[in-house]
């Protein structure tokens, strides 16, 4: 077993020291700081993240060396015992074509070898974040010291294995990690064991993710360069550039006026696979149409993709070489609303260098007011410095409706733009387009009063060509007609909203404080009881804009004032109680009226007294106990003893009236004692009074 020492250290003093002496160097570097790890770059393709070896699941990738680098520090979670860095580091990268787990197994050339390894999740992320203390990118790893083979397994029980410190081995098989459709993975092989350079075997198996791409490997496009000395093939998906020979007899061109003398896979000066090739013909060749095929070189194989899957023979392009002429402005891309930007399309590259930054090779005429160009740039200029389009900047947006022009004139540089091969757009060329107005969605509204309901209606002057209107009003209530009209049968605030659009304008306006506040509601209070020669007092608490009051009294009396004089109601000589209706008719400053009603008892006596006697015997008269008239009391008390000072009755509601039982029994003739207690109303005294009363049968 190897112990992985907490701090890593220089690559160069690793070379003479045998991977059995790591335990010593652990307490020899005990007191170095980690910010003092010896580093050496990696400079080898596949050494570092970004270069990372393109692999499949079908082929096992063989490394016969292990160059000498690397050092910087790895996290792994819960591997806080021991640091980890990547020594002598190679990085595979794959996606994932269908979810699943994913087996597979690291074989030494040399058994004794000790090599580690973590996979991280990538997707659109940095590869340098591999570096991070990031835990959302970590998928599994094992750095068990243990020599000879490793990997990720069925015989695995966790998905991290951590470095050994002194406290036993490792298991050198991690579990399976579970892999996302669609995401991209990175993985480390850290070769620990600095004294060997045997390399290793790397093979998947074992899991239920397909991390091979099921696309066939073909021809997606070609274009000609100039006069057809280079020609361009772009790939249907990454070859390897390992498979490209650079004399170029992967391909044929036919006519053959000129034979193929190289070919370049672009980006293989820093990766492993290419998406194109540049063919490089002995000559230019003349204008006209040729197809590119694609053949077996001298070896009998053609390109390879990343599982070896190879071109299939005879697939062919179409390519024209075009005579060398001027290129014209092709088109403009479409823009929106009050544009500031205007990109202009070209059928063959442009030279993004003969762009003038000032964007004085052009210039807007037409529509109804001036349009002034503030700069130019090429647009995603590629490595060769030339883009399809260029990207004209407007010192303010286009906002009013018109036919405008775009003309090429001659620039600040003293040239128009020139193409990939160098052919000078000619001044004067130029591309009609039209705007549109920008639009308003403010709005107008009229509200309709009425008595039971109000309306109001909307309306939009529809200017500048707006053809759709979205109307959103209270309770969800929509519309999309250019002016609408809403009933409200609720009185309140409303509000609304519109959104309208031209087809390329689009704007919105709202209103959240429309007050409809002609509600009429007749209300006042009165005297609820009248006694004799007392008068009953009106007060009108109706609400909202009213204009007109009438009252109607139920004495024979009426008033238009808000405030009327108190009224005053005869008390009935047989001393019978009347209900008399008074009625309030309001109207408000539309002519709504609404109608209150209030009732107003008229007594004959108002004097508090409790009788001296009853006869509780179901006839009518005199059934029951309790103190009379009680008009005019406020917080009332009464309360019933027998002869044993037992209370069997009490209320504070002096209409509560006592049956002469108690507990559902009738209680024996004789005489009870009664208290009484109250507040009286207009003199504001605290009466209390005690008597008796005699219960007859």
């Amino acid at each position: 077993m190897q112990l992985k020492p907490v701090l890593r250290y220089h690559w160069l003093d690793l070379q003479q020291i045998m991977f059995r002496q790591k335990f010593t160097i652990f307490f020899l570097l005990g007191f170095i700081g980690i910010s003092s790890f010896g580093q050496t770059a990696c400079t080898t393709l596949g050494q570092t993240p970004g270069s990372a070896f393109p692999v499949c699941g079908i082929d096992t990738f063989s490394q016969s060396t292990v160059p000498g680098c690397g050092g910087r520090q790895i996290f792994a979670p819960g591997c806080t015992d021991v640091v980890l860095a990547d020594i002598n580091p190679f990085w595979y990268r794959f996606t994932c074509f269908a979810g699943g787990t994913l087996g597979f197994v690291i074989t030494p050339n040399d058994l004794n070898d000790d090599y580690d390894w973590q996979i991280f999740d990538i997707t659109g992320r940095n590869p340098e974040d591999v570096y991070l203390n990031d835990p959302s990118i970590f998928v599994s790893c094992n750095w068990s010291g243990e020599t000879g083979l490793t990997g990720a397994s069925n015989a695995g029980s966790s998905l991290v294995v951590c470095a050994s410190n002194g406290s036993g081995s490792r298991p050198r098989f991690s579990s399976m990690s579970t892999l996302i459709t669609g995401h991209t993975y990175i993985l480390l092989i850290s070769h620990f064991t600095v004294s060997s350079q045997s390399g290793y075997g790397l093979s998947f198996g074992g899991g239920t993710a397909n991390i091979t791409d099921p696309t066939e490997p073909g021809l997606a496009s070609a274009r000609a360069i100039c006069d057809g000395i280079k020609m361009t093939v772009k790939l249907t998906k990454k070859m390897k550039c390992s498979s490209l020979n650079a004399d170029g007899s992967d391909f044929s061109v036919i006519p053959a006026f000129a034979p193929i003398i190289a070919a370049e896979g672009v980006n293989c000066n820093t990766g492993f696979d290419m998406d194109s090739v540049i063919l490089t013909l002995a000559s230019p060749v003349p204008p006209g149409n040729y197809t590119i095929t694609v053949k077996n070189d001298r070896t009998g194989v053609n390109l390879l993709d990343n599982c070896n899957r190879t071109i299939s023979l005879g697939q062919n392009l179409s390519v024209t070489v075009f005579p060398l002429i001027p290129t014209p402005m092709d088109s403009l891309t479409k823009f929106g609303c009050a544009p500031d930007v205007l990109e202009l399309v070209f059928k063959r590259p442009m030279l993004c260098s003969s762009v003038s930054a000032d964007g004085t090779e052009f210039v807007i005429t037409g529509g109804p007011s001036p349009v002034t160009v503030s700069s130019a740039v090429g647009v995603n200029c590629n490595a060769d410095g030339v883009s399809n389009v260029i990207q004209v900047k407007l010192s303010s947006p286009i906002q009013r409706a018109g036919n405008y022009r775009i003309t090429l004139k001659t620039g600040t540089d003293g040239n128009t733009i020139f193409n990939e091969c160098g052919k000078e757009t000619p001044v004067g060329s130029f591309i009609n387009f039209s705007a549109v107005d920008t639009v308003s969605a403010a709005f107008n509204y009229r509200i309709g009063l009425g008595c039971k309901a109000d309306t109001i209606h909307y309306s939009h002057d529809g200017r500048n060509g707006v053809n759709f209107w979205k109307w959103t009003f209270d309770n969800n209530i929509s519309s999309t007609a250019k002016d609408t009209s809403i009933i409200y049968p609720a009185f309140g605030n409303k509000k609304a909203s519109l959104i309208v659009s031209n087809g390329v304008c689009r704007d919105s306006a709202s209103v959240n404080t429309i007050v409809l506040d002609n509600v009429v509601n007749a209300d006042f209070e009165s005297t609820a009881v009248v006694c004799p020669d007392d008068p009953a007092v009106f007060k009108d608490k109706s609400i909202k804009r009213i204009q007109a009051w009438r009252w109607d009294f139920g004495n024979g009396n009426t008033s238009t004032s808000q405030s009327p004089a108190n009224q005053f109601y005869p008390a009935d000589n047989n001393n019978i109680i009347k209900d008399l209706p008074v009625r309030l008719i309001v109207t408000n400053d539309i002519g709504c009226s609404d109608t209150a009603v209030n009732t107003i008892r008229v007594v004959g006596n108002c004097y508090i007294a409790v009788p001296k006697a009853f006869t509780p015997n179901g006839d009518g008269l005199n059934d029951f106990l309790y103190p009379t008239n009680a008009y005019k009391a406020r917080d009332l008390y009464f309360a019933i003893y027998n002869r044993g000072g037992q209370k069997i009755f009490e209320t504070r509601d002096w209409t509560n009236k006592w049956d002469g039982t108690f507990k559902g029994n009738p209680q024996d003739p004789g005489t009870y004692v009664w208290l009484l207690q109250y507040t009286h109303i207009d003199t504001g005294k605290r009466i209390e009074m005690k008597g008796s009363t005699v219960l007859l049968r």
